[in-house]
């Protein structure tokens, strides 16, 4: 089989509280491919760390993902493996959720890009 391109990339997974997994899942993101693995992951008070770090590191790791979604106050308890990922693909975007607004001063992708234009 041939690499994965740009163009297989055809998904948007997902990472976040019960109330963004559950509006996003209605707007028709959601997906389980053929090895019964979805593409979401609501995140409670039950959900540990490491549970979300697997999620992450696994839909990083896919061949189908282009975008992971993920709810800044999630990211913050994976801060550290978020500022080590810097591939193109799946780009991840960090999005506030209703309980918790955007801080773009947390944000690593901003940081990032705040960095290559010296600000």
């Amino acid at each position: 089989m041939a690499s994965a391109t740009h163009k297989d990339r055809t998904l948007i997974a997902a990472i976040g509280d019960e109330d963004t997994i559950t509006g996003l899942l209605l707007a028709g993101i959601g997906d389980i491919d053929i090895h019964q693995r979805p593409n979401f992951l609501v995140v409670d008070s039950k959900t540990t760390q490491e549970q979300i770090e697997e999620r992450f590191t696994e839909y990083t790791a896919r061949k189908d993902i282009a975008i992971i979604l993920i709810n800044q106050h999630v990211a913050e308890d994976i801060r550290g493996i978020l500022d080590e990922y810097s591939a193109a693909f799946p780009t991840v975007l960090e999005i506030p959720s209703k309980d918790h607004p955007y801080d773009p001063s947390k944000d690593s992708v901003l940081k990032r890009v705040k960095l290559l234009f010296g600000d």
